[in-house]
């Protein structure tokens, strides 16, 4: 810490007999601690920086629980908690209010005390004491100024907290992004110049190879002439400045040319500094330190099954391993502060718990800064170091960005238009960058019968369409689209005819499922902060929640007697594949796999097959009515392209393996024999469907997939 850090006030907030030390995570009443749960605490903090103010169930959740979606029966719990550490009764609720409809308020007036730092306090007892000597006459008149004089910091620094929160909530509610780069094809990775005039970045300009890979680029602010580094294309590159800025290091995933490269940032040959073995993108991303002597990255060395985080010697090129964290199974994202004094990076702790780390440099220990259950995708510190900017998946394709402070734990979403993803931040010119990414897909029917025939487009659309499903009888067609401007769930004939929404037009819906006799359309949907299965039947077109004993359900498919409907969880503690009467009711678990999706019957009814992990994937299989444990891969299929590019057959599978995503295979259950089909221009969307009579498949195709460099001005 600097000496300037070290004078600015610390944050505790009092009421009554308790204080709330927020950098301790501690409650105190007379002085003694009260044990809380961390999320109680993040509970109470949340409600007295906002005492007398009504706070919505749904703001409380957002922001202790950021990173998941939980039953709003976990806060009600947490209130209990905390109601019963302040000593309310069942009867008397003097400190958290309960507000009916909307939430809750802590009534009880708080005052925020800045504990001032030794020297000033010191000072201003001093001169306390020597008032009260001059005045010995009016003892009193001098205790009264000392009061009032307490009590008029005091009260600033509650003006000043309050002001300057609200003007921090208005600095990232109007957060204002603009395109650094509007090309065709995909632009992302980027990574500013320490001066901030310029930036790195991975795009897909070159074609001539036929598929999506990425160069390094440079291009500066304010102008469109483009630099290209690199002359290989490569499946994934990111990228990091050289303090002096006069080279770029680059970690490129390409196979047998996966490794850790050096260019000159104005033109010239690479080198390359080491082989490295990840596989992952979100694994790529690398940090020079601000002294220039070490380069940050992820790796996956033996004999350790996960990746941890190195620091590779520019000067020597000797690879040593960050102080080992015993509650990491996997590190990524390694992010060297401005200021060179941390190192940040994620860690996942478990299969479904996650969290940030910093390391003090150069013999720290590793401490946490906030823990969550969805994993990172972006990484990179605030211009003044206080806080962390992290990227994270929210799902359908989307990530949004979020600020941390790093003394607080505290999170804040920055309110940006659409995806955004992988970070950077400049500290000389106060902006920050990201990389927006936007997929645009398309439905087609293929004759397999004919599979020399083109396909054909199904209900054309400018708005992206994909997990298009045939009905039983192979006359009808659901899919999910956002021909409405809100991604929702449509139906048709299957020539594209008789276009009609199921869904409630004001939800996000999708992963549509026929019911074995065709009557009905099981699906997904997010009418408030969690995803839902509903049940539609298609003559009222009626959609009615699926009402089971596990929250967060996705991705439903039916029994092929029409008895159950099959789904994932993501509920804490709770994740997995279960099923549940089609009619409502208690849920089985099935399989433990916590990223396990679209678990489909067979069409025999003795065993479940579904996919972990989304790409690529894996399929397994577990005998039915399935243990959870018991499941295992299936012999002779090869990964898939993605979780949801695969359709069982009565004899095998029709599938996208992820060695060739522009190729539609079929793998035999018998011979175990897989026989390529036909090939599609670009990579397949989600969703494959084959007609009951076999002759016609279904399928989405990307039809573009855009991505540019956005940059927000003034950002502090």
């Amino acid at each position: 810490m600097t000496a300037s850090e070290s004078q600015k006030p610390k944050e505790l907030y009092e009421f009554g007999p308790f204080r709330v030390d927020p950098e301790k995570e501690v409650l105190q009443r007379d002085g003694n601690p009260i044990p809380l749960q961390p999320k109680t605490f993040q509970v109470l903090l949340v409600l007295v920086r906002h005492n007398q103010e009504v706070v919505t169930k749904d703001d409380l959740m957002k922001t202790v629980w950021p990173d998941t979606f939980v039953e709003e029966a976990n806060l009600s719990r947490n209130i209990f908690l905390l109601r019963k550490a302040l000593g309310e009764s069942p009867q008397d609720h003097r400190y958290v209010v309960t507000v009916p409809g909307r939430g809750y308020r802590f009534a009880e007036e708080v005052q925020f005390v800045p504990e001032q730092p030794l020297n000033i306090v010191a000072a201003s007892h001093s001169k306390v004491q020597v008032e009260v000597k001059e005045s010995s006459r009016w003892p009193w008149l001098a205790i009264a100024a000392g009061v009032l004089a307490t009590a008029v910091v005091a009260f600033a620094a509650v003006v000043a907290y309050r002001w300057h929160r609200q003007q921090r909530q208005q600095e990232r509610e109007a957060l204002t992004a603009v395109p650094f780069t509007a090309l065709p094809g995909r632009a992302t990775s980027p990574a500013f110049s320490p001066d901030g005039s310029r930036i790195a970045f991975a795009w897909t300009g070159n074609q001539a190879h036929g598929k999506e890979a990425f160069d390094l680029y440079v291009k500066a602010l304010g102008s469109e002439t483009l630099l290209r580094l690199t002359q290989r294309a490569s499946a994934w590159i990111s990228s990091a400045w050289s303090p002096d800025g006069t080279q770029i290091a680059f970690h490129r995933i390409d196979g047998a040319n996966t490794g850790i490269y050096i260019v000159p940032a104005l033109g010239g040959p690479e080198r390359k500094l080491r082989t490295t073995r990840v596989s992952d993108i979100d694994f790529a991303i690398i940090s020079w330190s601000p002294d220039g002597k070490w380069i940050a990255f992820a790796d996956q060395l033996p004999p350790e099954e996960h990746t941890k985080i190195y620091l590779l010697s520019t000067e020597t090129l000797e690879t040593r391993r960050i102080p080992i964290n015993s509650m990491c199974v996997a590190e990524a994202l390694p992010a060297f502060s401005h200021n060179g004094e941390y190192l940040a990076y994620g860690c996942s702790r478990s299969e479904d718990e996650s969290a940030l780390y910093f390391l003090p440099l150069p013999d720290g220990k590793p401490k946490m800064i906030v823990p969550f259950l969805v994993d990172p995708t972006g990484l990179t510190w605030s211009a003044d170091d206080k806080a962390l900017i992290y990227s994270r998946f929210i799902g359908r394709g989307s990530h949004e960005l979020y600020e941390v402070n790093v003394a607080t734990g505290s999170v804040k979403r920055l309110a940006l238009e659409g995806s955004a993803v992988r970070p950077t931040v400049s500290p000389r010119s106060d902006k920050l960058a990201y990389s927006s990414l936007s997929v645009s897909s398309t439905i087609w029917r293929r004759d397999l019968l004919h599979p020399e025939l083109p396909s054909v487009e199904l209900f054309p659309s400018s708005r992206t369409q994909y997990d298009a499903q045939y009905s039983p009888d192979g006359k009808h067609i659901a899919f999910a689209s956002l021909r409405s401007g809100v991604q929702g769930v449509w139906l048709s004939n299957d020539d594209g005819s008789d276009l009609v929404q199921i869904s409630n037009p004001n939800h996000m819906s999708g992963s549509p499922r026929w019911s074995p006799d065709g009557s009905k359309v099981a699906f997904d949907s997010r009418p408030l902060d969690r995803w839902e299965i509903y049940v539609a039947d298609v003559t009222d077109r009626i959609p009615r929640k699926l009402v089971t004993n596990i929250s967060g359900v996705f991705r439903p498919h039916w029994s092929r007697d029409g008895t159950w409907i099959y789904f994932s969880s993501y509920e804490a503690g709770r994740g997995g594949i279960y099923r549940c009467p089609a009619s409502g009711g208690d849920a089985v678990l099935l399989s433990k796999e916590l990223d396990g999706f679209d678990a489909q019957e067979s069409f025999d009814g003795k065993t479940l097959y579904f996919a972990i992990h989304e790409s690529p994937s894996t399929l397994k299989k577990v005998a039915l009515p399935g243990q959870p444990g018991t499941e295992s891969e299936v012999d002779g299929l090869p990964r898939l392209y993605d979780a949801r590019t695969w359709a069982l057959s009565p004899d095998g599978i029709y599938f996208v393996p992820a060695e060739a995503p522009t190729s539609l295979q079929y793998f035999d259950f018998a011979s175990k024999q897989i026989r390529s089909l036909f090939e599609v221009d670009r990579g397949f969307g989600t969703g494959l469907s084959i007609s009951s009579d076999g002759r016609w498949m279904i399928y989405s195709q990307d039809r573009s997939v855009t991505g540019d460099i956005m940059v927000v001005d003034h950002f502090h």
